[in-house]
């Protein structure tokens, strides 16, 4: 089952404000830098962890529905089922009633019976559905750790930017953010 973006985050984590005043930067002409880097550093917590951070609607598109009725999400954590779309043979899309599914957020499942849903006409990417993910809508709903491994990787690469461009060896995640998500990680085999 492939993943992809609809709307990211309305927020990050931390305000350019307050990444300032953690970085103890008293001038403005830095905040675009700033506020990439802090784009650039939850976007890796996110990638590293499987976590959305703040709500973010994804697509999933997958070619069938599983044997067992259960799509398990490689991303998270699951808020909602928005939206879901199977796909004829003329590539018509027709939607499903919601009704249907069951969520299971702890687990990131997504289930429904198999003889109550229709098979797509399509071989590939006949099946969509529109979930949100996240912790919350505000920077106060993530874990204060992966707020925490956020601000301290975008700190991280900010002090370390001129090293990285002159080619000096600089770790390009402290061990201290890799211990802060050890928690959050999700292995996958």
């Amino acid at each position: 089952m492939s993943a992809v973006l609809l709307a990211g985050p309305a927020a990050e984590p931390w305000t350019v404000a307050e990444l300032k005043a953690f970085l103890r930067v008293d001038h403005d002409n830095d905040d675009a830098v700033i506020a990439s880097l802090l784009a650039a550093a939850r976007a890796q917590i996110e990638a590293l962890t499987r976590c959305a951070l703040i709500t973010q609607r994804w697509r999933l598109v997958s070619d069938a529905w599983p044997r067992d009725g259960r799509l398990r999400l490689r991303i998270g954590p699951l808020r909602e089922l928005v939206a879901a779309r199977v796909y004829d043979v003329d590539g018509a899309a027709h939607a499903l009633d919601l009704g249907r599914f069951v969520l299971d957020p702890v687990a990131g499942v997504i289930a429904a019976p198999g003889w109550s849903l229709p098979q797509p006409g399509r071989s590939i990417g006949g099946i969509e559905l529109d979930v949100a993910l996240g912790f919350g809508d505000a920077a106060t709903d993530v874990p204060e750790l992966l707020r925490h491994a956020v601000r301290t990787l975008a700190a991280h690469w900010y002090e370390n930017r001129g090293l990285a461009a002159i080619g000096s060896s600089v770790a390009m995640m402290p061990g201290s953010v890799a211990a802060m998500i050890a928690s959050y990680r999700t292995v996958s085999l």
